[in-house]
């Protein structure tokens, strides 16, 4: 039966492991001219409503790596929903290819695609989740502090899908995460309900960035407005400047903790240049572990 990856509670916590032993082992092939090809003969379509960089490059990279032809599709060769169904369109792509990613606005549009598509179909970014960035994420915290439980992780800034899909995350790992927030900025509340009704982890959310950030031993922040959310850039200014992740806030966790942003960064506003470019920060070893762990949820389809 053919499996998707639209949020990371597609996979169990089981699959979460074998995931990241997966994308250890690949990357520590990406050179070896042994390296498994599980795309061999397959064409991959890449569609992209919103531009990209990390998204982009890394899926294409990825899938030549594994053996595949990656195939660039743009929002004005399909625009789902629009110029044919998504059901037809679906059913037309599964003809053609052996796997589908997909950055797009709507959720709800995805969880479509992979309802009607016979192919798998990976979700690489939407406004409500970003599941492939935080599985990258988590692999980078395994390679940097040698565990993936036992954490506390303190998220500062807006409540989007990059926060969404810790929580998702969460409900399956044992971690401390604290979400340090506006009131007028939290995460989904169905996604946050259920990943505390899951029971595995203590969930918190702070108006106090402070207060999360002592003791953590992850401080991680991304854009105050996401794409397609400029309009809103200096209201989410105003809201969330207090969260900004600066030396203060680093100060007051663990000593050993890393500094991690999903990127593209907007720097001297969520986070300053000190600490982006300071000796905790992680940020381009998360970048680059986009592409072995998004090798590793494709090969993992795959069987």
């Amino acid at each position: 039966m053919k499996r998707d990856f639209v949020a990371i509670t597609d996979f169990s916590r089981e699959e979460i492991f074998e995931t990241l032993v997966l994308a250890r082992e690949l990357k520590e092939l990406q050179h070896n001219k042994a390296a498994p090809q599980p795309l061999a003969g397959k064409s991959v379509g890449l569609i992209f409503h919103k531009p990209s960089l990390r998204t982009r490059i890394s899926f294409e990279v990825g899938v030549t790596q594994l053996g595949g032809n990656p195939i660039y599709i743009t929002k004005q060769e399909i625009e789902l929903g629009k110029r044919e169904t998504i059901y037809d369109a679906a059913k037309v792509l599964s003809r053609y290819l052996g796997m589908i990613e997909i950055r797009t606005f709507s959720h709800e549009d995805v969880v479509q695609l992979a309802k009607y598509a016979d192919v798998p179909v990976i979700n690489g970014l939407t406004d409500l989740l970003h599941p492939c960035q935080v599985m990258s994420d988590i692999f980078t915290v395994q390679e940097k502090l040698g565990r993936v439980e036992d954490i506390k992780i303190a998220y500062l800034g807006d409540g989007n899908n990059v926060t969404n899909s810790w929580l998702n995350l969460v409900s399956l790992l044992s971690v401390q995460l604290v979400v340090a927030t506006a009131k007028e900025t939290p995460p989904n509340a169905e996604i946050l309900r259920k990943a505390r009704a899951a029971g595995r982890s203590e969930i918190s959310i702070e108006n106090d960035p402070r207060k999360a950030a002592k003791g953590a031993h992850i401080l991680y922040t991304d854009v105050w407005a996401s794409m397609g959310q400029k309009d809103e850039s200096e209201k989410q200014r105003q809201l969330l400047s207090k969260f900004q992740l600066n030396s203060e806030l680093l100060s007051l966790a663990d000593k050993n903790a890393i500094v991690m942003h999903c990127l593209p960064a907007e720097r001297g506003r969520e986070i300053t240049d000190e600490v982006m470019d300071g000796p905790q920060s992680v940020v381009f070893d998360q970048a680059e572990n986009r592409l072995h762990m998004q090798k590793a949820i494709m090969t993992k389809l795959l069987v």
